[in-house]
């Protein structure tokens, strides 16, 4: 090879230097070329700034784990729910065993126990669809829970004045009455509910 160096005037070290610049030319050019291509596809060529214009976001629409929890059931929802469901399930029982008693029983009291019993099993949905809705934290749940137990307190007081077998009924009916009266008026049941009071309706939840 040295007599074709030396017939295209060219020395080792030249011939060398030339090669380098060629490879390096190449390089540029395939570089030169991908951008290009990246700018086409609308990607972000190799080694160019990782932002984003003003004004986007490299998430569309970003959560924080604040937004997305769900706050837990209070727990005085949650027992008002529960006494709900107990006054209507004591209803429904009381019902069915009219029902059963009265058909049981004598042809002449047949027709008043049916009555009774059909009332307190009608009865008893009040109760037991409040209670539902309570545990699902409904709003509109808290208006019957309340009128049942407004409605148990008048019963409550006719046990009392009865004979002493229905004193502990009565009792236990004006004992579980009020606890769900206090437990459905409380603040943290209400606001567990979504519902406000007249001065923050205005105020942002």
């Amino acid at each position: 090879m040295p007599d074709t160096w030396g017939a295209r005037g060219l020395s080792p070290a030249g011939w060398d230097g030339r090669a380098q610049a060629g490879r390096t030319a190449c390089a540029r050019r395939a570089a030169c070329t991908g951008a290009r291509a990246c700018t086409a596809a609308g990607a972000r060529p190799p080694g160019m700034g990782g932002g984003y214009p003003s004004g986007v976001s490299s998430e569309q629409n970003p959560t924080t784990p604040d937004d997305t929890a769900v706050e837990p059931r209070p727990g005085r929802l949650t027992a008002a729910a529960a006494l709900a469901a107990l006054e209507g399930a004591a209803l429904a029982v009381g019902g069915v065993a009219m029902l059963v008693v009265g058909m049981t029983g004598d042809a002449d009291d047949r027709r008043s126990a049916v009555t009774g019993g059909v009332t307190l099993i009608v009865l008893a949905l009040l109760p037991l669809l409040a209670a539902r809705g309570l545990f699902l934290r409904r709003g509109w749940s808290r208006g019957p829970a309340v009128i049942t137990q407004i409605l148990a307190l008048p019963v409550a007081y006719n046990l009392l004045q009865a004979d002493s077998i229905a004193i502990p009924g009565g009792i236990a009916l004006a004992v579980v009455a009020v606890t769900a009266l206090v437990l459905l008026v409380n603040p943290v049941t209400t606001r567990a509910l979504g519902i406000r009071a007249p001065g923050e309706a205005g105020e942002p939840k």
